[in-house]
């Protein structure tokens, strides 16, 4: 593939907004003295100036004198007027004669001083130009298999669009660009018109043209109306899946470029399941991905954007990009960063980044469930104007990628059945909490665990959460907090979501949680609890049992709708004793080679087994 020189900037700037080699360093001892200052800096400058000339006719004069007494007389001069008197026969200056040479400095000097005083203050005094910089973000993991397009209603279930402050007060990359720039007082940051989240997040499936095309267009509009921009920094996903735009990341630096031009950069930062080509690399200047999963270093990625970013901007940095594809698919559930063989993966990325000076190694392993062409890891890997570095890391991370692509493969987790049944028996033996990750349920409103507890008689477990917008509202019209309550909930938006299952019990919270405008929290049989919410959520912190008056400690087996995320709230806190993946029927399978793709390339390990 074609490796990406970065563009960088044809004329870089200096904070005085001059070029760094025009010779302008020798304007004048003036040029840093502010506002009434600058006749005094004038004044100055024009003494010193002057200074060498007095010391010129100092060092001169006695040459000038011993001239004089060698000098034949001169032509129609009388010896007395040429002596004036002296019997030496040298001739010395009068009066007259020192008065004219007194007179002509002075008035060299009068001029100078008025010159300086008249003539406009240096560029250089005035104040240090803004290195100004457009921050958007447009983020969306699609699983193209779910059964709910996302459109502009979805986009702006939440609200519409933000911009200003809205957009540099988010966390994650952006936080990190923000926290970083901080440091610098010449930059000054823009938050350029962006969507917030959409509704369901990834359950929803394939972006609308519409809608990509309104908030596309709408983060380039809005950097042409604020601008200009000495750089621009996106912060995407690198999964949205769009219909009618194969690759829609790309697509959006291609729309920001159009509008900022060639020499403008424009840095991105992607989360590790971004499916991305050498299409991003064309359209962008630099391209950092985070390392680990759960995603502790989006804040990371976004301070090496930012700071490499201006350092491109003021001449010493040219990113110089190689992508490769190494031609192999992965599932979410088997890329978490604490695990081999992502883990070995990641740390020889490390290494290289610690090799070299100023490179930055990413891998991205890619979203299995977003069925498009550029479906599958890619790694990317910016150096500083070295092609050939490039070339031979990438190359390298892709082999080795390659020959991993085994025990991504390898893996095998327990079905539904099998789970449940493995954490019942921890539970009677005493290791609690236990978590059970329903990985593969991509809607949320899967009931195919929950079916199984019931039947095998598990006690003290919380179902967290099934996304049942329909079951929220048959409640809300029929009990209140300690009602009573029967209702079916699950097992309806998609083909894998299981069947319906009725739950009666007790209703002990309906109301407002987080972004939701109500959930509802049902108590039933020995000591077991379901959380509903109108949609997909993915628990990643034990908080949400406390806030929801759940006691915790209460509870031998937690079942979230979770892949990875929820390592970081419930495992390396110490919270769970035992973890259990469970591969459950489900839109996202372990097994990625059961997937009936169209539009992936047919190529890809495993769905052709190399």
């Amino acid at each position: 593939m074609t490796p990406n020189v970065g563009r960088a900037p044809s004329a870089v700037r200096n904070r005085f907004g001059r070029s760094g080699n025009d010779g302008s360093r020798y304007q004048g001892l003036a040029v840093r003295l502010p506002g009434i200052l600058q006749p005094v800096g004038g004044v100055l400058y024009c003494l010193f100036c002057l200074c060498p000339l007095f010391l010129l006719r100092g060092l001169t004069e006695p040459l000038r004198r011993r001239e004089d007494s060698n000098r034949p007389p001169t032509i129609g001069c009388s010896a007395p007027e040429r002596t004036n008197g002296d019997p030496s026969g040298v001739a010395r200056r009068g009066p007259r004669d020192m008065n004219r040479t007194h007179a002509t400095f002075g008035l060299a000097l009068a001029a100078s001083l008025a010159l300086a005083a008249c003539a406009p203050a240096p560029e250089a005094s005035q104040a240090p130009k803004k290195i100004r910089l457009a921050v958007a973000t447009f983020s969306h993991e699609t699983c193209t298999f779910c059964p709910d397009p996302t459109g502009i209603a979805e986009w702006e279930f939440y609200g519409p669009p933000v911009r200003g402050e809205a957009v540099l007060r988010q966390g994650g990359y952006i936080g990190g660009f923000v926290a970083a720039s901080k440091e610098y007082p010449d930059v000054e940051l823009a938050g350029i018109l962006s969507p917030r989240d959409s509704k369901g997040g990834s359950s929803g499936s394939w972006v609308t043209r519409e809608a990509f095309d309104k908030y596309a267009s709408g983060i380039a509009d809005d950097i042409k109306r604020t601008g200009p921009y000495d750089g621009v920094f996106l912060a995407l996903h690198g999964a949205m899946a769009v219909t009618g735009v194969p690759k829609p990341e790309a697509e959006l630096a291609r729309r920001v470029r159009a509008v900022v031009g060639e020499s403008v950069p424009i840095h991105v930062t992607l989360d590790l399941h971004a499916n991305e080509s050498q299409d991003l690399a064309d359209a962008a200047d630099a391209v950092f991905i985070i390392k680990r999963y759960p995603h502790y270093d989006a804040a990371l990625m976004g301070e090496r954007a930012m700071r490499t970013m201006l350092r491109q901007i003021k001449g010493t940095y040219k990113p110089t990009m190689a992508t490769r594809k190494p031609g192999v698919l992965t599932p979410s559930v088997y890329q978490g960063t604490g695990t081999s063989p992502s883990m070995e993966i990641m740390e020889r990325a490390r290494i290289w980044e610690e090799r070299r000076r100023d490179v930055f190694v990413s891998v991205a392993y890619g979203f299995a469930y977003a069925d498009v062409p550029d479906i599958g890891a890619t790694v990317m890997v910016v150096t500083n104007n070295d092609q050939k570095l490039a070339d031979q890391i990438a190359d390298d991370m892709s082999k080795f990628i390659w020959l991993k692509r085994e025990d991504f493969a390898g893996k095998k987790l327990p079905k539904t059945k099998e789970g449940v049944t493995l954490a019942i028996a921890a539970a009677k033996a005493g290791k609690v909490p236990i978590v059970v990750a329903d990985h593969s349920d991509r809607t949320g409103n899967s009931t195919h665990i929950l079916e199984e507890l019931i039947r095998q008689g598990g006690r003290n477990f919380c179902i967290a959460t099934i996304s049942d917008e329909k079951a929220i509202e048959e409640i809300k019209g029929k009990a209140k907090a300690g009602d009573p309550v029967k209702v079916a909930i699950g097992g309806y938006q998609d083909q894998f979501a299981g069947k319906p299952v009725t739950i009666e019990g007790k209703l002990e919270y309906l109301g407002k949680y987080q972004q939701h405008a109500t959930v509802a929290v049902i108590a039933f049989g020995a000591n077991n609890r379901v959380i509903l919410t109108p949609v997909l959520e993915q628990v990643t912190d034990p908080g949400i049992f406390g806030d929801l008056g759940i006691d915790l400690k209460t509870l031998e087996i937690i079942v979230l709708k979770s892949r990875v995320h929820f390592w970081r709230g419930f495992v390396e806190d110490g919270l769970a004793k035992a973890v259990f993946q469970v591969d459950a029927p489900g839109l996202g399978p372990a097994d990625v080679s059961t997937i009936p793709y169209k539009n992936a390339s047919r190529d890809i390990y495993p769905i052709v087994r190399k």
